[in-house]
């Protein structure tokens, strides 16, 4: 595998999971646990997101030229990535957001139950939630001609990691700037991937 397409796969892992670092801060405030096993069911969605939405990419570019694939691999990622920039500044109205948009702007919702604690449903809810950023990632991995398989385990590894590892950063000063940040910066991320790859 060249270096370049590593390179690419291992950048849409990171991209598409900067999110979970900010959820997985968030918790820690809260002192919400996230037990491995759920944080395991979480990575293995992304995973699977990522290889579905792939594999539909795939079928998608049997139907145009390399050159037209990756262009709408860009526009995908370019899309996703503005859609994810506009995020922090959306106000947030809670009659007009799904439980998708809900989670992701107060992570807390996903314990349904109050118990401090993430039980399997919860994980599947919050799962789904986190793998948006996933499937476009493996859509572009689909058209451009990355390998679907390495790409969505590099999403899921690092789904683990980031959400795993920011639970223990909980500190509230931490958790408010880097939910955000986090955001804009998978935001950019995407954007930049996506115009990397007309070069």
């Amino acid at each position: 595998m060249k270096t370049s397409m590593l390179s690419t796969i291992l950048l849409i892992g990171i991209a598409s999971n900067l999110d979970n670092g900010g959820v997985g801060i968030a918790y820690g405030v809260r002192k919400i646990s996230i037990p491995f096993w759920a944080n395991l069911v979480i990575a293995l969605i992304s995973c699977l997101c990522t290889a579905l939405a792939g594999y539909f990419g795939r079928y998608i570019a049997r139907f145009f030229s390399p050159i037209v694939g990756n262009i709408l691999g860009t526009i995908v990622l370019v899309s996703v990535g503005l859609w994810v920039l506009w995020q922090p500044f959306r106000k947030k109205n809670d009659a007009e957001n799904n439980m998708v948009t809900k989670i992701l702007q107060n992570p807390e919702k996903a314990d349904w139950d109050g118990s401090k604690s993430i039980g399997f449903w919860e994980s599947v809810v919050l799962g789904v939630a986190l793998a948006m950023n996933a499937l476009a990632g493996g859509f572009d991995a689909g058209v451009t001609g990355l390998n679907i398989i390495f790409t969505a385990l590099s999403v899921g590894v690092f789904s683990l990691i980031f959400l795993g590892g920011a639970a223990y950063l909980g500190k509230r000063y931490v958790a408010q700037k880097l939910g955000d940040r986090a955001t804009i910066v998978a935001g950019i991320l995407l954007i930049l991937i996506g115009f990397h790859q007309m070069l």
